[in-house]
């Protein structure tokens, strides 16, 4: 494995307090204003939803470097989406040297929409963030298109690290996270210092997110790394999943420095070694809390 060097970087943010997204419509109208001003980024169709929604991601620099974060998943977590859209407005005025980072603001945009966690097909609602495959299986793979679109996206891009953004329980969590008591990969350590990066400001604990959080099976963040070796972290921000606006100020505030940290810091490559070689314990399956 090569030495990860991370040369000296400082990231300067003027944030200002603004009222919270109602819905996406209002994603849709800050990202076409920003596109108006900004020649930084250029927004694109990642795929449309089992509901026939367009989800709209925006790239923003055009480093050599692909990045990728994701917010809303779960539709209930609207601070995530809060985040990711406060790092695109400062993105805009100053991209991250080296790096093409594309954004997804809403994956998940009818649960977003109704403040749901879930998304539904098929006259039945799923988790996206349990929808992808794994060594361990999933409840999936792939009811959802939006899913599949992002799935499609990190190979055809070629993603080399992640980040993931979620509420409400503050940490910052690496691989392997299902249902397995063998959760070491090969690159802990670095997983660590990465994790260091992304929460230097934050402070949030951080570790193994089976150990950290709670096992899940078919979550995005096992997958991107099982399948690609694509470096990836999840963030659970603040302490709620109906945050105010104070509360989103924080969960930014806290953050953003982080974030931009961890994806100029990240290594510009994927992971070599990224096979699952320890034994699924689908014991722990009860484990998963599917919080609300």
């Amino acid at each position: 494995m090569k030495r990860l060097i991370l040369a000296a970087v400082t990231f300067s943010f003027s944030i200002q307090s603004q009222a919270v997204f109602k819905n996406y419509g209002e994603i849709l109208s800050k990202i076409e204003n920003l596109e108006s001003k900004s020649s930084n980024l250029k927004s694109f169709i990642l795929g449309t939803s089992n509901a026939n929604k367009k989800i709209v991601g925006v790239t923003v620099g055009n480093g050599p470097v692909n990045h990728l974060l994701v917010s809303a998943h779960h539709g209930n977590e609207y601070g995530s989406t809060e985040v990711a859209m406060a790092f695109l407005d400062e993105l805009s005025k100053q991209p991250i040297e080296g790096v093409t980072l594309h954004i997804i603001p809403v994956l998940n945009i009818e649960g977003y929409n109704d403040r749901e966690r879930l998304e539904r097909a098929k006259g039945k609602n799923f988790d996206p963030n349990r929808d992808y495959p794994g060594p361990c299986g999933s409840e999936g793979p792939f009811n959802l298109k939006s899913t599949r679109a992002l799935a499609d996206f990190i190979a055809s891009a070629n993603i080399v690290a992640s980040a993931t953004l979620h509420t409400f329980y503050p940490a910052v969590v690496y691989p392997w996270g299902f249902s397995t008591n063998d959760i070491s990969t090969p690159y802990d350590d670095l997983f660590k210092f990465l994790g260091s990066l992304a929460t230097e400001w934050s402070k949030y604990p951080v570790g193994n997110s089976k150990e950290v959080i709670y096992p899940a099976d078919g979550t995005f963040e096992d997958y991107a790394f099982w399948k690609h070796g694509i470096w990836s972290l999840l963030f659970e921000l603040g302490n709620s999943h109906s945050p105010d606006e104070g509360d989103v100020d924080t969960m930014i505030r806290e953050n953003m420095p982080g974030l931009a940290k961890f994806f100029a810091g990240a290594p510009k490559e994927r992971a070599a070694d990224h096979e699952f070689k320890g034994k699924c314990d689908m014991s722990l399956r009860s484990l998963d809390r599917h919080d609300e």
